[in-house]
């Protein structure tokens, strides 16, 4: 009889053990699977159909909550031959990681133009804490770096491309090659328009239209095969006049940089504020919300 206690009991130990391991496995997978599903989460969602959007009016547009959109250029090491005013355009390697992980800490979710487009015409729901992550001037690092640090949190851009200096290699930064561009391209990320030469869109004039806009949207379809919507200006500059010019070509919104947003066109203006490379994780995190 106590031989057959101490044999119940150790069942019993057995079978206790045997739920726990099965509880904690259990928990693992949830956990993995709710890793998984936050980065799916922070990534930039199921594609949006906008074909059959209705531009809203532009008082309606004004008055929903804008979206913070960061601008970065340059994404390397601070060189000795790198002035005061050039840093603020170039942020570090570790603090662009580390500014990354901090956004995907505080929860927030890359979105697309597509998602901003039905966002600002329809009211279209966006994800929690939704920002978009925007790149100009073509510079490799935004692939070598930059595309590997956002792919581990799942996360999205818009990278903005000067055509002149696709595939050249520069004295102190080289440039993405075509086959670059195209593969970010195809992985999910958007391609807009940055101009030729960025050149100041508030001078252009006669044949600027065309080396400006025409070529190099051209240029860019043919690489991506996809139609360009979205363009950003040089230096963040804009003037009204040049806005049914964009218009014409079927850009559907337009970047700038701090100012305030048109009254008439804010689909043409867009703000963005430039992630400074003097900047650590909370001081972006502070500007972002002092911002938007």
């Amino acid at each position: 009889m106590k031989y057959s206690f101490l044999t119940l009991i150790t069942a019993g130990v057995i079978l206790f053990a045997s739920c726990q391991s099965k509880s904690q496995t259990e928990n693992s997978a949830t956990k993995d699977s709710s890793a998984q599903s936050n980065k799916t989460a922070a990534s930039s969602g199921t594609p949006v159909d906008v074909s059959k959007i209705k531009v809203a009016d532009a008082k309606t547009i004004l008055a929903r909550k804008q979206v913070p959109i960061l601008c970065y250029h340059q994404v390397r090491n601070w060189k000795p031959t790198d002035g005061k005013v050039g840093k603020d355009y170039i942020v570090e390697i570790q603090n662009f990681k580390d500014q990354m992980k901090m956004l995907a800490d505080s929860g927030y979710h890359t979105i697309l133009p597509d998602q901003l487009y039905a966002y600002l015409n329809t009211g279209a729901a966006l994800p929690s804490k939704p920002i978009m992550l925007t790149f100009d001037d073509t510079d490799m690092d935004q692939f070598t770096v930059v595309r590997p640090t956002l792919d581990k949190l799942g996360y999205k851009a818009v990278y903005f491309i000067m055509t002149v200096s696709i595939g050249r290699k520069g004295k102190f930064v080289d440039y993405m090659t075509k086959e670059q561009i195209k593969q970010l391209s195809d992985e999910g990320n958007v391609i807009g328009s940055h101009t030729y030469d960025h050149k100041n869109f508030k001078k252009y004039a006669g044949k600027d239209w065309e080396e400006q806009l025409d070529k190099p949207t051209k240029k860019l379809e043919e690489i991506t095969g996809k139609k360009m919507t979205e363009f950003a200006y040089p230096f963040g500059l804009w003037n009204a006049e040049g806005i049914p010019e964009l218009k014409k070509r079927g850009f559907r919104m337009a970047y700038q940089l701090s100012t305030k947003r048109d009254e008439k066109d804010p689909l043409f203006t867009i703000r963005r504020i430039i992630a400074s490379g003097y900047w650590s994780p909370k001081t972006l995190s502070n500007s972002i919300k002092n911002s938007f």
